[in-house]
């Protein structure tokens, strides 16, 4: 059967591409046979579940132990915690029938009402010939005194491994124990200090796809059908997705799947980049759950420095904001704080500049000249129009407030060149700026496709600071330098409290970087 590249579920053996899953966590095996507890955690769609399935398979079927993966996500309709074990008890038993031989299953051929969870495992455990390795995944589904009460049973068993209770345990759930919280009397959605679960002796992190398991799983869908990833492809994927490992297999899909490029051409950078679009656009199902974390205010503290540019005020919860968001996998896992990959920075802007780029009436067609070329300086002077109408409003309406005049700007660039050109961005915290390219093709007088680069540095003028002008003109330059081009644009936004209307303070002059180099400033 033919292989596919798989972006919902767990990989199936035989039917999808997939990295090595025990490959992936090459520390559980002797963890397990320490007898060790562990906490294991990963954004959504990075290969947990079908990693964890491996493992369990894998560790039964070596003869010295009884593992089974199961998923607590059900038990997250339970009204109470004395339900929430009951269901988490079933659970187990229907897997272990599916998975486990006959001499290995629990001991209760059904789970009787009260029954405790600690109470289940310890007559598992002391009934079953091997020791038992649970993998409860989704433990984080969960919440309230139900998680609670599993993690204090979990807690107490322990010293009685491995004859009274499993001998090896792994939570796997979105964020770090750290975030399974619930002080007594407090608020169950937040930690206090103090772990419910310190009996763990690792919290393990399942990482991103190395840039060499990226080609690994490219190369899978090459052997099988001789259809080529050329290298430049395969450099581009790995720029774009950073190896997220549903992104990696979302953009080959797309190409595969849904482009339908026949297996007789190779596979371009054109097409990576033509799917990467795609798939924003479409606002696939990964794409937007992130999404929908942006409106979160522990989110939002995060990202909206890092859209602005501006150094965040730093303190204990901001710090804990920055590890929640870097675990919901928005972020690198290193610092400093960085949007994890160029795709979901794309993503990030496009949610948050969708109501802006719906008002936007501009034809893109009419930013084309007829040599193919765009006219980028009417672009400029269109926005120059569309902020003098509208800016004081768009600048009030976003909840992003700080970063709105850049989320109007990017939002009429994507309206006015998304669809026949590209927008790479950087920003980070603390640069004080947003830097952009815009990427058009064309072809030249004889018939060569060659690019067409324009690049723009965004800075706010804010309140009690000096006029941002000049040293956006030196950090354009080094931008400018790093791209290779002679000329770029400066955008500056005044937010200062008596600065005019943008109606009567938009205007554009022309300046030169330290170097010489040509700068339109466009004062907004």
């Amino acid at each position: 059967m033919k292989r596919m590249f798989n972006t919902a579920g767990p990989c199936l053996p035989g039917y999808h591409y997939r990295v090595p899953p025990s490959r992936r966590l090459p520390a559980v095996p002797r963890l397990v046979k320490d007898m060790e507890y562990v906490v294991l955690y990963a954004p959504q769609q990075s290969g947990k579940t079908t990693t964890l399935i491996a493992l369990a398979r894998e560790l039964t079927a070596t003869g010295e132990y009884a593992a089974l993966y199961f998923s607590c996500e059900t038990a997250v309709v339970t009204r109470d915690d004395g339900a929430a074990q009951e269901c988490i008890l079933s659970l187990i038993l229907m897997r272990a029938v599916s998975h486990l031989p006959q001499e290995l299953r629990p001991p209760w051929p059904k789970v009787a009402k009260g029954i405790r969870l600690g109470d289940g495992l310890a007559a598992w455990a002391r009934a079953c010939p091997r020791p038992l390795v649970l993998f409860f995944d989704e433990i984080d589904a969960l919440r309230g005194q139900s998680l609670l009460a599993v993690l204090h049973q979990l807690r107490v068993g322990f010293r009685r491994r491995p004859a009274s209770f499993p001998a090896s345990v792994v939570l796997c759930g979105l964020q770090d124990v750290r975030e399974y919280k619930a002080a007594a009397g407090g608020d169950p959605t937040r930690l206090s200090s103090a772990s419910p679960f310190n009996v763990k002796v690792a919290s393990l992190r399942l990482g991103d796809f190395s840039s060499d398991e990226v080609r690994e799983l490219y190369g899978q869908h090459t052997a099988e059908t001789g259809q080529e990833f050329t290298p430049a492809a395969v450099d581009r994927a790995i720029a774009l997705t950073a190896g997220q490992p549903w992104l990696a297999n979302a953009l080959a899909k797309e190409i595969v799947e849904k482009m339908a490029v026949p297996v007789s051409e190779p596979i371009t950078v054109d097409h990576v980049e033509q799917a990467k679009e795609r798939l924003i656009l479409a606002r696939a199902t990964h794409l937007d759950s992130l999404s929908a974390r942006l409106a979160e205010p522990r989110v939002r503290r995060v990202i909206e420095p890092l859209i602005t540019g501006e150094t965040p005020v730093v303190d204990v919860a901001y710090d804990d904001d920055v590890s929640y968001v870097r675990d919901l996998g928005l972020l690198k896992p290193v610092r400093p704080a960085s949007v994890a990959n160029p795709i979901y920075r794309e993503v990030i802007v496009r949610v948050l500049g969708a109501g802006t780029e719906e008002a936007i009436r501009a034809d893109p067609r009419s930013f084309v000249r007829p040599d193919g070329r765009l006219d980028f300086r009417r672009i400029l002077g269109e926005f120059a129009g569309f902020w003098r109408a509208h800016g004081e409003v768009l600048v009030q309406d976003g909840f992003y407030h700080e970063a709105a005049p850049q989320l109007v700007f990017m939002a009429y660039l994507h309206r006015v060149v998304n669809g026949g050109g590209y927008i790479d961005r950087e920003y980070g915290v603390g640069h004080g700026r947003v830097d952009l390219v815009v990427r058009w093709p064309y072809l030249d007088s004889v018939g060569k496709r060659v690019w067409q680069l324009e690049a723009v540095e965004l800075k706010v003028w804010r309140p009690r600071q000096s006029d941002p002008t000049p040293a956006g003109l030196s950090q354009l330059d080094e931008y400018l330098h790093r791209l290779g081009l002679d000329q770029g644009t400066l955008v500056v936004f005044d937010r200062r409290p008596d600065a005019l209307l943008p109606a009567d303070r938009t205007t554009f002059v022309e300046d030169r970087a330290p170097s010489g180099r040509h700068v339109t400033v466009l004062r907004a």
